[in-house]
């Protein structure tokens, strides 16, 4: 797979994945990703993308200032 911003190789590592929402950061680590060697760039699948909508989605009715979650153990 080449990387879409720089035409670079990507390889696949986990990463950490962060938003905020209405003032709370959720973080997401050990997300199943591809990254640009080059650039750096992240990308996920649709799976993944998914997963991490369901995720957020879900942490929104019990949020605090900081919400950390694994991936893996969220799936």
């Amino acid at each position: 797979m080449r990387c879409f911003m720089c035409k670079g190789n990507m390889e696949d590592k986990e990463t950490t994945f962060m938003t905020e929402i209405e003032g709370t950061i959720i973080i997401v680590k050990n997300v199943p990703s591809q990254v640009c060697v080059q650039c750096g760039e992240i990308s996920y699948s649709d799976a993944v993308a998914s997963e991490l909508e369901k995720i957020v989605s879900s942490l929104r009715n019990g949020m605090t200032e900081i919400t950390v979650v694994n991936f893996k153990d969220a799936a």
